[in-house]
Formats: C-alpha cells, structure tokens, sequence
C-alpha cells in the first residue's frame, strides 16, 4: 500500500548533525532551507513592487510628475507629459527595468521632449544628455539605500543568518 510513496532513505548519523540547529544552519549553507520572509533562491525568485529596492526608488524619484503607465509585471513606468507651466517644452520620462538588482545596466531611462507651436502642431524629439543619467544614478543611490535599511530592518527582527543568493 505504501510502495507508491517512493524509497524510504534513513539519514546517515554521519553526515547529519543531530543538534538542530545545525541542521539548520547546514541546510541554509547548501541553499535548501528558508526563514519566513524570504524565499528560498532554488525555489523561485519571487518580488513584488513593495519589496522591490529598484521600483521603490524610481516611484520615489518620479513623485514629481504625474504617472501615465506604470507596470510591474512589464517592467516599465513611463510618466505623462508635464512642464514647468513657463514653457512651451513638455516632458516625458521612461524607465524600463532589465533586472531587479541594483546595477547601473538594471534600468534604462528614456526622456522624450515635446515642443508645440500650436495645439496639433508638435515636435517629439528623445533626449539623449546628462540628464538620463542623472536621474539613473539618482534612482540606484535611492534603491541602494533602501536596500540598506531593509536589510537592517531584517537582521533587527531575525538576527544574522544567510539569505540565499545574497551577501552581507
């Protein structure tokens, strides 16, 4: 009747520490154990936008000008077009995300300049200057900082262990 379960294999006392703890701790050294609140990196590697160092930053960043696309799952925020109210010059910033690690290749940011004589007369030209990156750089040291005081958050509550896939 139990022949359908599989193989019953007994540990080996020699390669299994009794004590429990060091169970756990050589569980988490091989990548096969977790705590709650994190995920185990063989598992799935599982981030939603509240977790995410990265889109937290950009949203933080952005707040000065109105969203017109935001999408997790897409990887992309894109504002809407907005001034300073003194100009004929509107702008529109993308960013598209290409990893959730906090590297300077992880985003790319598009700014597109809008300039109207009239109503329906437009130019659209992309911006390619200093700017990109400044905003770019501004968005990592935010994300970077985040990052920082999440993990600090998580040794405060759960003491030092190891995060698979992660070094502090």
């Amino acid at each position: 009747m139990l022949s359908s379960c599989g193989v019953w294999r007994p540990a080996d006392a020699r390669k299994v520490p009794v004590n429990a703890n060091e169970r756990v701790q050589k569980n988490m050294n091989e990548g096969r154990g977790f705590r709650l609140g994190t995920i185990n990196k063989n598992g799935g590697d599982f981030m939603f936008a509240s977790s995410n160092p990265m889109w937290r930053a950009t949203m933080e960043k952005l707040s000065f000008a109105p969203l017109g696309v935001v999408d997790y799952g897409g990887g992309i925020i894109i504002t809407d077009w907005f001034s300073d109210g003194k100009s004929t010059e509107e702008l529109k910033i993308a960013v598209r995300f290409l990893t959730n690690e906090i590297r300077s290749d992880a985003i790319k940011v598009i700014i597109h300049k809008r300039e109207c004589k009239t109503f329906n007369n437009c130019v659209i030209n992309e911006l390619n200057n200093s700017t990109n990156n400044e905003i770019k750089f501004a968005i990592l040291k935010k994300a970077a900082e985040i990052e920082t005081q999440d993990i600090s958050k998580v040794k405060e509550e759960f003491g030092e262990y190891k995060i698979p896939g992660k070094l502090f």
